[in-house]
């Protein structure tokens, strides 16, 4: 590896010596410029450098002292290699003009500090070689070796201490002079090898073969350095010592071709670093303003939705807003951020080197400034600020809506069940077919659904404040909500309308039922008389009844005509009646009144009180007929018993008269017996002789009985007894036909003073019931009841009659009496019984005992 930094110790040239050097140079050697091989090599050395500079100005020259004889090459070779305009040749052939014109080419060396000493025009038009050659050696020096300076040293010395610091590191090269040390060529492939080492493989090249060496470098520097050959090797290697003037020529252009490469390079490279900067800082620029603009155009696009306050319709669209707007904070803000920091680092990074650079500061194109991207910052910032709030406070305002939608729909479901079935309920008609008492508990149900509906106003106000609160707040689905609201407003309306006409509706009803309940009432006041009036009326009607004398019938046709001229006023009643069940009708059907049932306060029936009277209608006729034809039966009875009568009237004052005459035979017992006999016969043959008058009335009591006459009205009998009997067998006889059951005719006979078992009450039904049909009629009743007061009537019975009376005690009390017996037979018996003295005996207590002994006497009559 070559070492570029090392050096050889080589002697340097004080500026002293280089001036001198240069006076030196200046005085020509002519005797050295005499050997020939010295002025090959200066020839061939000088023309190639001339041709280098000339081939500039598309020239060149092919014998050196012949071309520039007429001063006009000489001349362009000035201005080429100086870079500066001469004065204008002149274009004569004539020998002044060529010498003018090498005057001018000398004047204007000479102009450039350079002495030329022995070197006139004349000679150089004249073709003088050596005068040429050191001409050109005079120009060589001044542009082309003294400009050198290296390290203070300058022309030669610095020529040749360039060499030597480019040599240095290379072996077998060590540059003294520029002579023999160029002798082997290794000198020139090191110099082009620093430089360019691409270009030439040092380390194959020997020191022995310096003529390869010598060619390699000499066709190296002609073909990639423009470095034209200026001498040949095998000249070099030739010489002893090769022409110092022809190496230092060579060598110098490859200074000035290493060294305007390097000033090329380094040119290039300031270029490059000036261009690199400026391409830094329009790349900077650029990217800022790329930046700005994606930047601004972000901000653009960023802050309309950052502004869009759009609200979205339910919540979960909004959470995905929000959302939206953390992922935009998370995730697009951020870069953002850390674009903005990077550009404003960059901006104030590229106005520092602008600055540093001496470079006008950066401008960045209209609305791109710093300044109007922190704006437009601000603006985004501000706009996500508020779009922040607006988020928040939108969601907010949605969870209140969906609170309150929730709240809403909740509200308005419990009321909508709460009011299912209400319409129907309130719009039924149950009213029309209930009773009074149905009414009233349907309105105290009514007022309970009253006050239940008055408790839900409440709901139903909290509902339409909630409705109208969403629509406030901007609900998304206000509209089914103000359509559900308005349905529940409407149907509360309605209920409010069906309830006060369902109220209106009872109220009324209620009156109506009322009105037909008092209406009903008054009918069942009137009816109940006026039906009892006709079941009596018709009990009447139909009673069989048993009249034994003409009075009693003729009091029984006065009644039933008493009882006919009641009919008018009685038929008004019914009108009247019938009127208000009418009423009760009509009120019903003009007020859609479906009665439920009958009459509550009565079972009796207009239908059953017509019925009633049809009867009765039908009753009187056949009652004046049947009273006719017992009236007409009772004449015939009462002549039958006028006809008893007077015979009985006879007959029994003396049968009464001969029973005491033969009592007191009996009792006093005057005479003898034979008398007493006597007076018997003589009573039995009165008796026997007037037995008929008995046969005859026994006869027409014969005709009497056939008649069923039990009432001997012209006879002193026992009249009232009879009548007590048919009043207690009218009594029992529920059924009005004159018939009765043994049960019935078994309470019939207890009411009059019978004490029966069961052995007694068998032998009475075998006398009254031979047929054993189960029935009692009232005529085997009298029989009976005749032949029982006829045959039985004893002190011991009647003794039992009181005991019955008196509770089965051994007394009876005056109170007792007057409960149980007519007045004027009470007060008979308490004027003749004595008091009880019994041990058992109370105060008032009466003896009937006695009382019954003495109505008999000791023993039966």
């Amino acid at each position: 590896m070559v070492d570029y930094h090392g050096a050889n110790n080589q002697s340097l040239y004080s500026a002293g010596e280089q001036q001198t050097y240069m006076e030196q140079e200046n005085d020509w050697d002519r005797d050295l410029l005499l050997d020939p091989a010295w002025e090959k090599q200066q020839r061939k050395t000088f023309t190639a450098w001339c041709n280098s500079h000339l081939r500039k100005a598309g020239t060149q020259i092919e014998n050196i002292e012949e071309d520039f004889r007429d001063g006009l090459k000489l001349m362009l070779l000035l201005e080429v290699i100086s870079g500066e305009r001469l004065p204008k040749p002149e274009r004569g052939k004539m020998r002044v003009h060529k010498i003018n014109n090498v005057n001018k080419a000398l004047d204007f060396i000479a102009s450039k500090g350079v002495k030329l000493v022995s070197i006139g025009a004349e000679e150089i038009v004249d073709g003088n070689a050596k005068m040429t050659l050191g001409m050109i050696w005079t120009i060589i020096l001044r542009f082309a070796i003294q400009d050198i300076s290296v390290e203070e040293t300058s022309a030669k010395e610095g020529l040749l201490l360039w060499c030597q610091r480019k040599t240095a590191p290379y072996k077998n090269v060590n540059v003294q002079n520029f002579h023999i040390s160029w002798k082997d060529g290794l000198a020139f492939n090191a110099l082009i090898h620093r430089h360019r080492p691409e270009l030439i493989d040092y380390d194959k090249l020997r020191k022995d073969d310096p003529v390869t060496n010598l060619n390699n470098a000499f066709e190296v520097a002609e073909r990639y350095l423009d470095i034209p050959k200026m001498l040949d090797a095998e000249d070099i290697v030739g010489t002893l010592r090769p022409d110092e003037k022809a190496i230092m020529t060579y060598v110098s252009c490859f200074y000035h071709a290493f060294s305007g490469a390097q000033k090329a390079e380094t040119a290039a490279n300031r270029i490059c670093k000036v261009l690199a900067v400026n391409q830094e800082n329009e790349h900077l620029m650029e990217d800022y303003e790329k930046l700005a603009s994606d930047l601004l155009e972000w901000i653009r696009r960023t802050i309309p939705w950052l502004e869009n306050r759009a609200p979205e319709k339910t919540m979960t669209e909004m959470q995905q807003k929000l959302e939206d707007f953390r992922d935009y904070r998370r995730v697009h803000k951020p870069p953002k951020v850390q674009e903005k920091c990077q550009l404003e680092i960059n901006f104030n990074t590229l106005q520092t080197k602008l600055r540093l650079s001496n470079r006008p500061a950066f401008m960045p194109s209209e609305g791109r400034m710093v300044s109007d991207i922190n704006g437009a910052w601000h603006k985004l910032e501000g706009a996500e600020k508020g779009y922040e709030e607006w988020l928040l406070n939108e969601i907010r305002r949605l969870e209140r809506l969906d609170h309150l939608a929730e709240k809403f729909r909740q509200k308005a479901a419990i009321h909508e069940s709460w009011t299912d079935g209400k319409e129907t309920m309130l719009t039924q008609k149950d009213y029309e077919t209930a009773t009074l008492s149905e009414i009233k508990a349907l309105l105290k149900k009514h007022e309970a659904f009253e006050s239940d509906l008055a408790a839900h106003q409440d709901r139903v106000e909290q509902i339409a404040a909630i409705a109208q609160e969403l629509n406030e707040l901007d609900y998304y689905d206000s509209p089914s909500v103000n359509a559900r609201c308005q349905k529940i407003c409407e149907q509360w309306d309605a209920l409010g309308s069906l309830t006060q006409n369902r109220r209106e509706s009872l109220e009324r009803t209620e009156k109506q039922l009322e009105s037909i309940d008092e209406l009903y009432l008054e009918y069942a006041k009137r009816a109940a008389p006026f039906n009892n009036w006709m079941e009596g009326a018709m009990e009447d009607l139909q009673d069989m009844f048993i009249v034994h004398n003409i009075e009693e019938i003729q009091g029984l046709i006065t009644a039933h005509d008493q009882f006919k001229s009641t009919l008018p006023e009685a038929n008004k009643e019914r009108e009247a009646i019938q009127a208000i069940q009418a009423e009760v009708q009509k009120i019903a059907q003009y007020n859609g009144i479906k009665l439920a049932g009958n009459n509550p306060y009565t079972t009796i029936t207009p239908q059953s009180i017509d019925k009633k009277w049809e009867k009765v209608q039908q009753l009187v006729p056949q009652r004046d007929q049947a009273l006719q034809e017992e009236l007409a039966r009772q004449q015939s009875n009462d002549h039958l018993r006028r006809q008893f009568a007077n015979q009985a009237n006879m007959i029994g004052p003396w049968i009464q008269n001969k029973m005491e005459e033969i009592g007191r035979i009996s009792i006093e017992m005057n005479g003898t017996l034979e008398d007493q006999l006597t007076h018997l016969r003589q009573y039995e043959q009165s008796i026997i002789e007037y037995k008929p008058n008995i046969d005859q009335l026994e006869g027409d009591h014969q005709l009497i009985q056939e008649v069923c006459i039990c009432q001997y009205t012209h006879t002193e009998t026992i009249q009232e007894q009879l009548h007590e009997y048919r009043t207690s067998f009218n009594h029992f006889d529920k059924k009005r036909t004159g018939i009765m059951d043994s049960d019935d005719f078994r309470a019939l006979l207890i009411s009059t003073g019978n004490s029966l078992g069961d052995a007694e009450f068998a032998r009475i039904m075998g006398i009254v019931d031979p047929n054993n049909s189960g029935a009692v009629t009232f005529q085997a009743f009298i029989d009976f009841m005749s032949r029982e007061t006829t045959d039985t009537d004893t002190a011991d019975q009647v003794i039992a009659s009181f005991k019955i009376l008196a509770g089965d005690k051994n007394y009876i009390t005056a109170e007792e009496l007057r409960r149980e017996l007519p007045p004027d037979q009470a007060e008979y018996c308490i004027a003749r019984m004595a008091p009880y003295t019994g041990p058992d005996a109370v105060p008032g207590a009466l003896d009937y005992m006695s009382f019954s002994t003495a109505l008999y006497g000791e023993s039966d009559l």
